[in-house]
C-alpha cells in the first residue's frame, strides 16, 4: 500500500482492509510502539467542508505518530477558483508527504490524486466516505460481531456513507441491507459494484424501501443525517420524506435483542434518531468516533511508509 492513494473503499482488497484492521488494533492497544512511525512526514489537510472528527483525528493522529500536519481551508486555497486542482497538486507534492482532502465533489479528490505524485486520502466527498466505513466495520469487529454472520442494516439516505458501507460489506463478505426512500436510493453503479463484490466474497448487499424489513433481526442498525452539508435547502422536504425512517425505539425493537446502534455523527437528535436509541447502552457512536483516530493512523502508516 505504500505510496498509493486511498480515494475509495474499492481501492483496497479485502486482504488489505483486514491488514488495516490488524494494524489499527495494535496501534490502539500499543500507541507507544508507533510514536515515531511518521517522523519527518508532513500531511496537508485540505478542508472545503467544516469538520470536527476528520480534522481532529487526522491532526492528532499525525502528531501521535511523530509527524506534522498543515491545515488549509477553502479560505486559504479556494480550490478550483483561486488555483486549479492541477496547480494545487503540483505545489503540494513538492512541499508535503501526503494530502488528505474533505470536499464536496468527488472529482476534486480524484483530480488531486491524478496530478499529485504523493498519496491522497479521501477524508470525505459527496460520493464516498471511505475512512468512516473502514472505521465502522473495525468497530463492529471490535464489539465481537463476526461479519459473515452479522446482519447490518443502514436506514436513511443513500448517501456517501451508504456507498462506502456497501462497498466494504461487499469486500468483506458481510450482509448489509440498505433502506432508503425510493427517490433517495444509493447510486446504481455503487449498488451494482457492491453486489458484484458480495457475489465473489459470499456476502449480501440489498436495497429496500421498507425500514422495518431492514431492521428485522438486525445485529447492527446504522443511520446518518437526512440532509448532508450542501443540502441545507432540502432540509424541510427531507424531514417529511424521511420521517418513517427515523431510528426510534419502535423501529429498533425489530432488531436483535443485543443489536448495536451506529451513527457516523454529527447526529440530529429527534430527526434521524431519538435520544432513547443513541444514548442506549448498545449505542457505540462514540467508540466509532474514537476509532476514526486508530484506523486512520493505520492507514497513514501503510500509505506513507
Amino acid at each position: 500500500m505504500a505510496g498509493r492513494d486511498f480515494l475509495s473503499v474499492d481501492d483496497l482488497s479485502a486482504k488489505e482492509i483486514r491488514a488495516v484492521f490488524r494494524l489499527a488494533q495494535d496501534v490502539k492497544k500499543h500507541p507507544a510502539r508507533y510514536r515515531r512511525g511518521l517522523k519527518g512526514k508532513i500531511l496537508a489537510l485540505l478542508f472545503e467542508k467544516p469538520s470536527l472528527r476528520t480534522r481532529t483525528t487526522f491532526t492528532v493522529g499525525v502528531s501521535q505518530l511523530g509527524g506534522d500536519s498543515l491545515t488549509l481551508t477553502q479560505a486559504d486555497i479556494n480550490l478550483g477558483k483561486r488555483e486549479s486542482v492541477f496547480d494545487v497538486a503540483k505545489n503540494l507534492e513538492r512541499m508535503v508527504s501526503a494530502i488528505m482532502i474533505r470536499t464536496f465533489a468527488h472529482e476534486t479528490c480524484t483530480g488531486l490524486a491524478e496530478h499529485a505524485s504523493i498519496p491522497v486520502i479521501n477524508g470525505l466527498t459527496d460520493f464516498e466516505h471511505p475512512c468512516q466505513a473502514l472505521t465502522d466495520f473495525f468497530t463492529i469487529l471490535e464489539c465481537g460481531r463476526a461479519l459473515r454472520r452479522a446482519r447490518i442494516s443502514y436506514i436513511g439516505d443513500g448517501n456517501n456513507v451508504a456507498h462506502s458501507l456497501m462497498l466494504t460489506a461487499g469486500k468483506l463478505g458481510a450482509t448489509l441491507v440498505v433502506a432508503t426512500p425510493e427517490d433517495y436510493r444509493p447510486d446504481p453503479s455503487v449498488l451494482d459494484r457492491a453486489c458484484a463484490l458480495a457475489a465473489e466474497s459470499g456476502g449480501t448487499v440489498l436495497w429496500t424501501a421498507d425500514p422495518v424489513e431492514a431492521a428485522r433481526e438486525a445485529d447492527v442498525i446504522y443511520t446518518d443525517t437526512w440532509a448532508s452539508m450542501g443540502q441545507e435547502s432540502e432540509t424541510e422536504r427531507r424531514r417529511a420524506v424521511f420521517a418513517p425512517y427515523q431510528v426510534n425505539e419502535a423501529l429498533f425493537s425489530h432488531a436483535s435483542e443485543d443489536a448495536l446502534f451506529m451513527h457516523c455523527l454529527p447526529a440530529h437528535r429527534g430527526e434521524e434518531v431519538t435520544d432513547g436509541v443513541i444514548d442506549a447502552p448498545t449505542s457505540v457512536v462514540f467508540q466509532q468516533a474514537e476509532n476514526r483516530l486508530h484506523v486512520q493512523k493505520a492507514l497513514m502508516l501503510l500509505l506513507l511508509r
